[in-house]
């Protein structure tokens, strides 16, 4: 028996979608207002979800307390109120999409929990725009 448990979260970032090897005309062409060279922000609304069994002893897929704590850490802290291009080191060279941002966060957290857990992200980068990942 499989259960999920999931953790809500939110962080407010700047970015700006540009890729440095691609012309000012083809980057407005593909990503349009969201090229802003001044940047523009989201209030990115984060789902974290974890599958398993539950522990017999405790009661739990994953203690939920962790998990706040591990996504305070690896997500929270990191990239609210920043600019994601500029002063969160995994988008220096990497365009931060939403499937992209999805993405990184859901490594950071990978690296963190029991392999034996399946983990989901679901990142909302406005209320009608999201993407999820649960890994490769």
């Amino acid at each position: 028996m499989k259960v999920t448990v999931s953790r809500k979260a939110h962080f407010n970032a700047a970015h700006r979608l540009h890729r440095k090897d691609w012309t000012d005309e083809k980057n407005n062409a593909v990503f349009g207002k969201c090229n802003n060279a001044n940047f523009h922000g989201h209030n990115y609304e984060l789902t974290v979800s974890v599958s398993g069994a539950i522990d017999p002893e405790t009661g739990y897929v994953i203690d939920i307390k962790d998990l706040a704590d591990l996504i305070l850490e690896e997500v929270e802290k990191p990239f609210d109120h920043k600019n994601l291009n500029l002063d969160v080191p995994e988008f220096f060279d990497l365009n931060p999409t939403a499937e992209n941002i999805a993405v990184v966060i859901w490594n950071k957290i990978r690296k963190k929990i029991d392999m034996a857990l399946d983990l989901e992200v679901i990142l909302y980068e406005t209320p009608r725009n999201f993407v999820s990942y649960r890994g490769a």
